[in-house]
C-alpha cells in the first residue's frame, strides 16, 4: 500500500518578510507550499506592533525586498515608516507575488509531531485541523513571545494593561488619561513620545537608561525616491555584504588609531546621518574594545545630557559611567525622547532606587510612592530567539518537544535545525544572524539557502534530512566563542537572553550576515555538509 502524499511539500509558519519570500521562492521553485499564520494579515511582527508610535529603525530601501517587481512600483512616505504603512506593505507584496491563495491567515499551530515512519511532519490547529507536510520552516522571527514580569497584585490593577506586543488592534487613547509605561526599550520609547502629547500624566518606569540614537526621521517624496532607485541594485547587494546587513559596514580603522579631533568628526558625522549609522557604521572596534567603546559612549552622553533640560535627570537617563558598553543592546531610535521630561505631565522612575513593590487597584505601588493609573503599558520584550519556537510544541524523534531538547540552552546548526528534528529549518531565529540582522536581508538570504537545499534534495531522491549531532555542538559552541570576543557578555541584554528569568546565558545571534553568508555558502559547496541525507 502506498503512503500518501502529504498535504504540503513544504509548511510555512509565520508570515512576516522570512515567511512572505520564503513562500514566493519555493513557489518558483515548483514546491506545493503553504504559509499559515495566527495574525489576521501579513506583515508578522507589523501586525501584532500597532502601539502609537510604533516604527521601524532600519531606513528605506534597506528595509524592504530586494526584488525589483516589487520596489519599481512601491514608494515610501517617510525614511522609517510606521507600522500602518508597514502593513500597507506587506499587503501590496502579495497581491504584487500573487500569494494569497497559499496563505491561510488565523491560522495558529497548536503542536506539531514528525511523523519518522513517513518522514512528515503533522501539525495541528486549535480549530481540529491537521496539515502534514514533508518540511517544516518556522519563520517566527525573534521576537514572536512577549515577556511580561511577574508583579505582584497585577490582576488586581482595575484601569486596562498591554503589553506592546499584544495591543488593542483597534487602538487605545491615552488622551487625558494617567499612563504608566514600564520598560524603557524600542517600543517604551515609541510609546512615550506619542503618550507625552495627550496624556494627562506619564510616568515612565525605568530599570536601565536606554542608549537612544538620533533618528533623523525624514518626509520622502516621490520625485527624490524616483531618482534614488538608480542606485537601489548596488544597496540591496551591499546588504549581503555588510555584518548587519545594511547599507554599510564597520570602518576598518580602530578607533584608537586617530586623534581625538578626528574621532570626534567622524562621531559627528555618524550622528548626523541618524539611524542606526552610529552603531553599524562606527569604528571596527567599536564592540570589541572598551576603550574604543567608551569613546562612543562619552560623545552619546554629551550629546544626549545637552537635550535634557533639568539637571536633575542627567545621570538617571545618560550617566556619567556607562550602564554597559554601547551597542551591547540595541540602541533603539528616539525623535523627540529627551525633550519630553521637560514637561510637566511626564516623570521619571528610576527603578535601581525606587524599585516596583506591587500593582494595586488605582496604579503601581513603588517603594516610595503610589503612581496612581489608568493605563500600564508593558514595554518589557520579549523571550526572543527561542521563545516563539518553543510555544509550537515542535515534538522530534526522540519523543520531547523543542522545548525540553533546549533546557539547557538554545543548539542549533547553522542556526536552521535541531537535531531529533528531522526536516525542519527555522528562520530568523537563535543562533543565526536574526536580531544582530536588518529582517528583509537575513530573510532573502536564508529563503535562497532553504530553496536551493530543498531543490537539491528533490534532485537527489532524499525525503528527510537532519543535522549531524557534531555539527550542531561545534556551531553552537562557535557562536559562544566568537560572543566571547566581543563586549556582548559584558551587558545583560536579551541578547544574552538576561532578560527572561531562568534562562541560559548565551549569545543568541550568530554575529556576522557576510560571515554567515559566507559560511552556509562552503556547507552548500560541500554537499550539505553537517547534514544527513536520506529517504
Amino acid at each position: 500500500m502506498s503512503t500518501p502524499e502529504p498535504d504540503c511539500d513544504a509548511l510555512i509558519i509565520g508570515a512576516g518578510f522570512s515567511g512572505i519570500y520564503l513562500l514566493h521562492r519555493l513557489r518558483e521553485a515548483g514546491f506545493r507550499a503553504k504559509l499559515i499564520d495566527a495574525a489576521a494579515e501579513p506583515g508578522g511582527i507589523w501586525y501584532w506592533n500597532c502601539y502609537p508610535g510604533a516604527r521601524v529603525d532600519s531606513h528605506v530601501p534597506i528595509y524592504e525586498f530586494s526584488l525589483p517587481e516589487l520596489w519599481q512600483d512601491w514608494t515610501w512616505s517617510e525614511r522609517f515608516p510606521g507600522g500602518g504603512e508597514l502593513r500597507r506593505y506587506f499587503r501590496y507584496v502579495c497581491d504584487k507575488l500573487e500569494l494569497w491563495a497559499d496563505m491561510a491567515m488565523g491560522t495558529r499551530v497548536s503542536g506539531a509531531r514528525f511523523d519518522g515512519d513517513n518522514n512528515v511532519w503533522r501539525v495541528d490547529t486549535p480549530q481540529g485541523e491537521q496539515i502534514s507536510a514533508r518540511f517544516l520552516l518556522p519563520c517566527a522571527g525573534f521576537a514572536a513571545k512577549s515577556y511580561t514580569p511577574d508583579i505582584v497584585g497585577l490582576e488586581s490593577f482595575a484601569g486596562e494593561r498591554h503589553h506592546t506586543a499584544h495591543w488593542p488592534q483597534g487602538g487605545l487613547s491615552f488622551a487625558g488619561k494617567r499612563v504608566a509605561i514600564i520598560g524603557t526599550g524600542a517600543s517604551g520609547v515609541q510609546v512615550a513620545q506619542e503618550a507625552a502629547r495627550d496624556a494627562a500624566q506619564l510616568t515612565l518606569f525605568q530599570r536601565t537608561p536606554i542608549l537612544a540614537l538620533p533618528m533623523q526621521q525624514q518626509p520622502l517624496s516621490l520625485e527624490q525616491q524616483a531618482q534614488e532607485k538608480a542606485a537601489y541594485r548596488a544597496i540591496f547587494a551591499k546588504r549581503q555584504t555588510s555584518n548587519g546587513g545594511f547599507d554599510a559596514d564597520r570602518m576598518e580603522i580602530s578607533a584608537l588609531d586617530v586623534d581625538a579631533v578626528e574621532r570626534t568628526a567622524t562621531f559627528e558625522r555618524l550622528w548626523r546621518a541618524g539611524g542606526l549609522r552610529f552603531w553599524y557604521n562606527n569604528f571596527s572596534d567599536l564592540l570589541t574594545d572598551e576603550r574604543a567603546n567608551r569613546f562612543a559612549y562619552d560623545f552619546w552622553r554629551d550629546r544626549v545630557r545637552a537635550r535634557i533640560a533639568d539637571p536633575s535627570l542627567h545621570e538617571a537617563l545618560a550617566p556619567m559611567e556607562p550602564p554597559h558598553p554601547f551597542g551591547t543592546k540595541r540602541p533603539s531610535l528616539e525623535q523627540n525622547y529627551y525633550e519630553i521630561f521637560a514637561q510637566g505631565n511626564v516623570s521619571l522612575v528610576d527603578l535601581k532606587h525606587d524599585p516596583i513593590v506591587r500593582v494595586v487597584t488605582s496604579g503601581i505601588e513603588t517603594a516610595s510612592a503610589l503612581i496612581e493609573c489608568d493605563i500600564i503599558v508593558f514595554a518589557t520584550g520579549f523571550d526572543a530567539g527561542s521563545g516563539g519556537l518553543i510555544d509550537m510544541k515542535l515534538r522530534g524523534t526522540e519523543g520531547f518537544d523543542l522545548g525540553e531538547a533546549w533546557k539547557d540552552g538554545v543548539r542549533a546548526y547553522l542556526g536552521y535545525s535541531v537535531t531529533g528534528f528531522p526536516n525542519m529549518l527555522f528562520h530568523y531565529g537563535p543562533l543565526s544572524p536574526s536580531g544582530f540582522s536588518n529582517g528583509p536581508t537575513a530573510a532573502e538570504l536564508q529563503g535562497d539557502w532553504t530553496t536551493d537545499f530543498l531543490l537539491h534534495l528533490r534532485n537527489e531522491g532524499f525525503t528527510r534530512f537532519e543535522p549531524d549531532p557534531a555539527a550542531e555542538c561545534e556551531w553552537t559552541e562557535m557562536v559562544e566563542q566568537i560572543g566571547a570576543m566581543t563586549l556582548f557578555p559584558k551587558a545583560r541584554s536579551w541578547y544574552m537572553g538576561d532578560n527572561i528569568p531562568g534562562k541560559k546565558r548565551q549569545l543568541i545571534n550568530f554575529p556576522s550576515v557576510s560571515t554567515y553568508a559566507q559560511i552556509c555558502a562552503d556547507v552548500t559547496a560541500n554537499g550539505y555538509r553537517g547534514f544527513t541525507l536520506g529517504s
